[in-house]
C-alpha cells in the first residue's frame, strides 16, 4: 500500500565516518543549528535473534488460531521482521516458508542459493531457526511453484491453508494459488498483522529513538530557515540534517495555499514571513519508522492575516489532544477518529471529510503505514504495545493548511506520545 512518503532505505548502512579534518570543515559549511547535530546510530540497539525466535512463536500461534498450515513471504518488510533478510524485489520467485508445525525453509533461484547462505551463517545471526531451515532452488527454465508445492509436502502439507503476505506481487499469489488441486490460499495478514501490530520494548525503543531523532532535525531546519529559501531547499536541509544524525530520511515542504493539498504540490514554492509551512515524513532507525507533521511561520508574529491560521492551528490541536485522550485499551480504532473528526466538526470546519479530508491516523512501525488504521468503520480494539500517527488537519482550499502529527504507542492506562506536541504556529518546538 503505497504512502506519501518517498521509499525509506530501511536496509540503509551507516552513513561513512569523515575524518576530523573533514568533518570540521563540513560543519563551517552548515548552518549552527544543523552543524550541531551528532550521530546517534550508536544509540540504536537492533532486534535480537532471541526475539525473532519469539515472533515465529508467536505466528505459529496465530496460525493455529486461525487454522492456518503455512505462511508464504517473498519480499518487504515481513520478511525483514521475522527473518532479518532484506532482499530485493524481482520478477523471479524468491520466498521464505513458516509452517505452523515443522522448520521454515526457502525457495529461491538457483544461482542465490549462495547469497542466501551467506545471510543464514552471518555473525551476528539474524535468521531464526536457521541451522533447520531448508534451501530449495529451482533452474531458470523450473516452475518455482511446484517445488514450493514439493517442499511443503515434504514438510508435511500436501494439502491445507496457504497464508499469502498481503503485500506478495498478484503473479506470485497467483502462481502459488494454482500450484496444486489440494492446497488452498488466504490472506497472512491475521498472522502479520496479529504479530507487528503489538510493539515489544526493543521496537518501542527504536521508535522513540526515530522519532527523537525527527523532531531534533526538524527544530535544526527551523531554526536555519530563511524567508526567499524555496521548499526544495528546506527539504535539502532536512536531509543534510539527518546525514549528521546518522540515519535515512527526508521530508516534504509545502508552502502558503500548497499546504492546503494533504500531500502536497510538485509546484516549487518559495518561503516568506507570514506564511504557512508545513513539513510532513520521517526517518528510519534500524527498519522502525518516525512520521511527524509541524505547521509553522516565520518572522513577525504579530502579523494580522494569521489570526485565522491561529484559530485553525489551536482547533487542530485540540483535535490531536482529543484523539490521544480517547485511546484506552478495548476501544475501537473508529472511536480515535471520531473524537478528533467531531470536535473538528463542532468548530465549524464539517461536517464529516469536508475540510479534514483523511482518517486520524494509521498504524506505524517497519512500515510507515502499516495495520491497523483510526478511521470510520474500523472497529479493532486497541491493545498495548499498538503504534499509530495522530495527524487531524484541516485544509482551506486556495488559502491554507494545519496539520499536526505526532507518533503514540497504547500503554495500559493510555495513549502516550514519543513526541512533545507543538503548542504554536510562532513557537513549534517550545515544548521539545
Amino acid at each position: 500500500m503505497p504512502t506519501r512518503r518517498r521509499f525509506l532505505l530501511a536496509a540503509a548502512a551507516a552513513t561513512p565516518a569523515l575524518t576530523l579534518t573533514a568533518q570540521a570543515q563540513q560543519s563551517e559549511k552548515l548552518p549552527p543549528a544543523i552543524a550541531a547535530l551528532t550521530n546517534r546510530r550508536a544509540e540504536a540497539v537492533p532486534i535480537t535473534l532471541a526475539e525473532r525466535e519469539q515472533r515465529l512463536d508467536r505466528a505459529r500461534a496465530l496460525m493455529h488460531q486461525n487454522k492456518i498450515d503455512a505462511i508464504v513471504i517473498t519480499t518487504g518488510t515481513s520478511l525483514t521482521y521475522f527473518t532479518g533478510l532484506r532482499w530485493g524485489q524481482s520478477e523471479r520467485f524468491f520466498a521464505w516458508t513458516l509452517p505452523a508445525t515443522g522448520a521454515p525453509f526457502i525457495v529461491c533461484p538457483v544461482f542465490e542459493e549462495g547469497r542466501v547462505r551467506e545471510r543464514m551463517e552471518a555473525k551476528p545471526a539474524t535468521l531464526p531457526s536457521a541451522s533447520t531451515t531448508r534451501v530449495y532452488t529451482w533452474n531458470e527454465d523450473e516452475d518455482p511453484y511446484q517445488l514450493l508445492a514439493k517442499a511443503l509436502k515434504e514438510s508435511g502439507l500436501a494439502s491445507g491453508k496457504i497464508g499469502i503476505e498481503e503485500r506478495t506481487q498478484f503473479v506470485f499469489a497467483d502462481g502459488i494459488a494454482h500450484t496444486s488441486p489440494t492446497l488452498t490460499t488466504t490472506s497472512a495478514t491475521p498472522i502479520t498483522y496479529g504479530c507487528r501490530s503489538i510493539k515489544t520494548p526493543a521496537e518501542l525503543a527504536l521508535m522513540q529513538l526515530a522519532n527523537n531523532i525527527t523532531l531534533s532535525v526538524y527544530k535544526a531546519c527551523y531554526e536555519s530557515a530563511q524567508p526567499g529559501m524555496t521548499n526544495r531547499q528546506f527539504s535539502q536541509l532536512v536531509d543534510t540534517a539527518y546525514t549528521r544524525c546518522g540515519v535515512t530520511g527526508d521530508a516534504s515542504c509545502q508552502v502558503g495555499e500548497y499546504s492546503a493539498l494533504p500531500h502536497g504540490s510538485l509546484q516549487p514554492q518559495i518561503i516568506r514571513e507570514g506564511e504557512i509551512i508545513l513539513i510532513d515524513d520521517g526517518c528510519t532507525v534500524e527498519g522502525y519508522q518516525s512520521d511527524i507533521s509541524r505547521t509553522f511561520v516565520l518572522g513577525d508574529p504579530t502579523i494580522a492575516k494569521l489570526d485565522k491560521a491561529r484559530k485553525v492551528f489551536e482547533i487542530v490541536l485540540e483535535a490531536q489532544s482529543a484523539a490521544l485522550a480517547t485511546a484506552r485499551p478495548g476501544v475501537q480504532c473508529q472511536a480515535i477518529d471520531a473524537a478528533a473528526r467531531d470536535l473538528i466538526t463542532a468548530a465549524g470546519y464539517g461536517p464529516d471529510y469536508r475540510h479534514f479530508t483523511h482518517r486520524v491516523g494509521h498504524g506505524i512501525g517497519m512500515d510507515g503505514h502499516e495495520w491497523p488504521y483510526l478511521v470510520r468503520g474500523n472497529a479493532t480494539p486497541l491493545a498495548p504495545g499498538m503504534c499509530f500517527s495522530d495527524e487531524p488537519g484541516i485544509y482551506l482550499p486556495g488559502e491554507f493548511g494545519v496539520r499536526l502529527e505526532d507518533d503514540w504507542h497504547l500503554t495500559e492506562e493510555g495513549g502516550k506520545m514519543f513526541t512533545a506536541q507543538s503548542p504554536s504556529l510562532e513557537h513549534p518546538f517550545a515544548n521539545a
